[in-house]
């Protein structure tokens, strides 16, 4: 990564205006990384602005108090995206994943970076940031800004970076969780990150209604393959009855998990066009390649795929068939 953290920094150096944005319903690696990203390049005299499509996700609003980051509206950010020096894809690496900025940025003049840690990268930047042996954007990113400057982990960085880093180990628990992640947790909570505030704003401030759509989903689980698969669902019907939406669902795969015995968890959501499949695994187990047959990636254990125009009986049917083929 030297060689790419040379040549960032050099775009950094040549350019004055920068556009940062991610993925389609971002979680907290990829909210915290779009933040600490675009205050340190603000502390450094840069004009940032960060456009998602999606809407800012109610648990990470707490990490930007500012208002920092908007949602795409083609009519008052287009112009912003085509006149940037820089474009920055945070935690993607697929445009297609970016919506409805998609074209903007691929018909941008402005030079296009990406910093991820995912898996089968597409090509459209001119550079790659992209380790996917990290454990989170956060941490590739925790790197960089050091390699930057020294002094620029502000607190002001390192509690976005933290919250980022925290949620994509499952709060330290996943495999790629190590030594080395733990002493740059240590200091990034030296510099004035919360650990106990920052899991409650995030894990415990939800609804009593999601909880109410966490009973539903779960009392869809079911088993397959002598026990080595569980799947559950979740309808728009679940939906209109506790009052909830997409977001609210942030995390119930990893329920499929904890029952004993199972190598491969599946979750489908029925979207009002198509359907969402969410995939985890357990060890050696390639989710991704099987999120891939379903025109979806991700990381080795974890993974997902929008279907459109799909139902999600069939795609659950068809998910769970093919699940016994990744089996150990």
């Amino acid at each position: 990564m030297q060689k790419a953290f040379e040549q960032f920094r050099l775009l950094v150096e040549q350019n004055h205006k920068f556009v940062l944005t991610t993925h389609v319903n971002p979680d907290p690696d990829a909210i915290g990384s779009e933040l600490a990203l675009a205050r340190y390049l603000t502390s450094h005299g840069k004009i940032v602005a960060v456009f998602n499509h999606s809407p800012m996700p109610a648990t990470c609003a707490f990490l930007d108090p500012a208002g920092i980051i908007e949602q795409f509206d083609p009519e008052q950010h287009a112009n912003m995206i085509l006149d940037a020096d820089a474009i920055i894809v945070l935690d993607a690496n697929q445009p297609d994943r970016l919506q409805s900025l998609k074209p903007y940025i691929l018909n941008s003049r402005a030079i296009k970076a990406c910093i991820d840690h995912h898996l089968d990268k597409l090509p459209f930047a001119d550079l790659y940031l992209v380790d996917d042996a990290t454990a989170a954007t956060g941490e590739i990113l925790y790197d960089l800004l050091l390699f930057l400057d020294k002094d620029g982990l502000t607190q002001e960085v390192a509690v976005p970076l933290y919250a980022a880093i925290m949620a994509d180990t499952g709060s330290f628990r996943f495999p790629k969780t190590d030594a080395t992640l733990h002493r740059i947790i240590a200091n990034l909570i030296e510099r004035g990150a919360n650990p106990a505030e920052t899991y409650q704003r995030i894990y415990e401030q939800g609804t009593a209604n999601r909880l109410q759509l966490l009973g539903y989903a779960l009392s869809t689980l079911q088993l397959a393959h002598g026990g080595k698969v569980a799947h559950m669902i979740v309808t728009q019907e679940m939906f209109k009855r506790t009052g909830t939406t997409e977001e609210d669902i942030e995390n119930f795969i990893n329920y499929t998990l904890t029952v004993a015995g199972v190598q491969i968890g599946l979750m489908v959501t029925e979207l009002h066009e198509g359907v969402k499949v969410s995939f985890r695994s357990r060890g050696d187990i390639a989710i991704n390649k099987l999120a891939q047959e379903f025109g979806g990636n991700g990381h080795v254990n974890a993974a997902g795929a929008r279907i459109p125009a799909a139902r999600l009986d069939s795609i659950l049917s068809r998910v769970v068939a093919r699940s016994a083929e990744y089996l150990s």
